[in-house]
């Protein structure tokens, strides 16, 4: 380590109120004068959950939690790491002042003064380093690449940038964005499709995969719920959906396969997975493909702008492009 100085990290809506007024400062106004309660972590929270009843419960502990360390530990003399988006630039600077709450603000309350030491454009530094502090996080403790911002403070014109080859970060949190969006898929399709929803759903899939497909009327028809051809001419693919939390079994799929015809292939889908003897029985059946969670995720991601809108509403994503290491 080049230094023991704490940095930490914020994110606001509103640049200019950080520049122009040599500020930091975090919102939750509802929560009122932090310095008046009991300089517990536990005590914060409890208020948290009082102020704001309909929080989510993950959201609670996280959201309460740094509300206390912008108050009880934050040091003065700690740097600071900024993140501006009007200019694009990493504003660093060091904590002058201690917590105090500004009555008049209509929004950002909860404030410390700083001062500003430099503001740098951010190919200045890692990719991995400029991940850290994009942080989906307020407020929170720089930790990975302390030494490249203490560097970048002290006026080193080259800090210890680590390079492309090396640099995991890059690799890793690209990885984690990765399956971040698939477990947000798999969550909103549990979440809203149920039963005959999830059956219209893979119906749209397969016609944004080029398949002509019909749904059978509900209450079923022999285990089969989508009829699907490629075109005008056979094989016909009969298709069996399922919401259902738990693995797939090897009696489910069987019940395919007895309401298949000859010539017929089976498609089987599930949000879930399936056991081992299912998954089995599937080597064994070649003519019937098992889609899981997993795969129907990909398929998802693959088809995405070819489903309906309406689907496209309730999975909203927007497509990024983000660095991976080279293999070479």
């Amino acid at each position: 380590m080049v230094s023991n100085k704490i940095i930490w990290g914020i994110h606001t809506t509103d640049d200019s109120l950080f520049l122009s007024q040599n500020i930091i400062a975090i919102g939750w106004s509802e929560m009122g004068d932090l310095s008046q309660l009991v300089p517990s972590r536990d005590e914060f929270k409890e208020q948290f959950l009082k102020t704001y009843p309909n929080g989510k419960k993950g959201a609670v502990a996280t959201s309460a939690g740094m509300l206390f360390r912008f108050v009880h530990e934050v040091q003065i003399g700690d740097y600071i790491v900024f993140p501006s988006k009007s200019d694009r630039k990493i504003n660093l600077g060091v904590i002058e002042g201690p917590y105090y709450h500004d009555d008049q603000a209509a929004i950002y309350p909860n404030r410390r003064k700083v001062r500003w030491l430099k503001s740098l454009p951010r190919t200045t530094f890692s990719q991995g380093a400029l991940y850290e502090v994009g942080s989906a996080l307020t407020f929170f403790q720089v930790r990975n690449y302390v030494d490249e911002y203490i560097h970048a403070i002290n006026g080193n014109r080259n800090p210890p940038v680590l390079d492309t080859d090396t640099d995991e970060t890059v690799a890793s949190t690209a990885d984690e964005i990765i399956e971040s969006t698939k477990d947000f898929i798999l969550k909103e399709l549990s979440r809203n499709l149920k039963g005959y929803g999830l059956e219209e759903f893979v119906a749209d899939l397969l016609r944004a995969m080029g398949y002509r497909t019909t749904l059978s009327p509900h209450g079923g028809d022999g285990g089969i719920d989508i009829t699907a051809y490629k075109d005008e001419l056979p094989p016909r693919i009969v298709v069996q959906v399922k919401s259902q939390d738990g693995d797939i079994r090897e009696t489910t799929i069987q019940s395919l396969k007895g309401a298949m015809k000859e010539g017929d292939y089976g498609l089987f889908v599930t949000l879930s997975d399936y056991t081992p003897n299912a998954r089995k029985y599937l080597e064994q059946n070649p003519i019937i493909r098992g889609i899981n969670g997993v795969d129907l995720v990909d398929l998802i991601l693959k088809y995405y702008d070819q489903l309906a809108v309406k689907y496209r509403k309730m999975i909203p994503l927007k497509m990024v492009y983000i660095p991976v290491l080279s293999e070479e």
